[in-house]
């Protein structure tokens, strides 16, 4: 199996893990005298099962991760350097939309607002980053798929 498809089956085991326990709040209760629509233990049988499996495949993936070089990094330093351009991006980004906002001036005795910051040199800097940013995401993506878990 390769790590991008051990990667799209830990998403599709989340994704029936946060039904299951839906499912199980929905039946854990029911009026007296009636049956709930489905079985609880057999929700919750199921929900562990779905949990082992996937502690035992993150466990695969995050031990791949760590063994895996591309470029003289793991995989794993890869994975902390998109999520760190992708904090940076946002904060780039949210400061440039902050300093953009220059209020207008009804009259000349209105306070004037000004930008505190070069917005044209961090813009740059943003699409810079977001540059770095793909070329990090599609290393990573092109050794998930050529990676054996």
């Amino acid at each position: 199996m390769k790590l991008a498809e051990a990667l799209q089956e830990r998403s599709d085991l989340s994704q029936r893990i946060a039904q299951l326990r839906s499912r199980l709040s929905t039946n854990a209760t029911v009026q007296e005298g009636e049956k709930t629509a489905e079985a609880p233990s057999d929700l919750l049988k199921e929900l562990n099962q779905c949990i082992d499996q996937q502690e035992k495949l993150i466990a695969r993936i995050n031990l791949t991760n760590s063994r895996t070089m591309v470029d003289g990094l793991t995989l794993t330093e890869l994975l902390a350097k998109r999520d760190s351009l992708n904090l940076r991006i946002e904060a780039y980004h949210g400061l440039i939309s902050d300093a953009s906002r220059l209020a207008q001036r009804a009259v000349r005795t209105e306070i004037k607002i000004l930008s505190a910051v070069d917005v044209p040199t961090l813009q740059k800097e943003a699409d810079r980053l977001s540059k770095e940013l793909r070329k990090v995401d599609n290393t990573i993506q092109e050794t998930n798929w050529l990676t054996t878990l």
